[in-house]
Formats: structure tokens, sequence, C-alpha cells
């Protein structure tokens, strides 16, 4: 029982570290490439939150369990969609002239 908590608490901060790493390694290279922030902010989010869903992927298809990867780009697909759709009439006021 303790093993598999100590794997799970070790893969965690190496997710949390490796994924800190990546962001910042990133930033700074596009930054000594002269980039706008608004494009940093767009590819580097677009790439971290791509990372984990390549490496599951990737790793599930070498090991030939086909459908965690399929499972895997559905689930986050729909999440993304699902996210990316409600978001923007939360934080948008708008005007709704309803039966007028």
């Amino acid at each position: 029982m303790t093993e598999p908590a100590i794997w799970i608490v070790v893969s965690l901060a190496l997710l949390f570290f490796g994924a800190e790493w990546l962001v910042r390694g990133a930033v700074d290279l596009a930054v000594r490439f002269g980039l706008t922030p608004l494009v940093i902010g767009l590819t580097v989010v677009a790439y971290g939150t791509s990372t984990p869903e390549l490496v599951v992927s990737t790793g599930a298809a070498l090991k030939n369990q086909g459908d965690i990867s399929v499972g895997n780009v559905i689930g986050s697909n729909l999440l993304i969609s699902a996210s990316s759709s409600d978001s923007p009439p939360c934080c948008i006021p708008s005007r709704c002239s309803c039966g007028s």
C-alpha cells in the first residue's frame, strides 16, 4: 500500500517541476527570439496543455494500449471544447434584448 502511494507522490512532484521547467524554458527561449508576450502566452499555453496528453498517448501506444490513447484524446478534446465554449459568456458581460 505504501509503495504505490510513494510512486504517486513522486510522480506528481516530477510532473509539477517538469512542467515548471518546460514553461520557464519556453518563455526564456521565446523572449530571446523577440516574440511578443501574446504569442509567447498562446504558444506556451498550447504546448503546455498538449504535452501531458502526448506523453500519455505515446506511452499507451508503445504498450499496445490503444484504447487509453483514444480515450485520452477524446476526453481531453471534450473537456477543452466544453470549457472554452462555456467560459466566454461567463466572463464577458453582454446585453440581451430578449423579447423586445
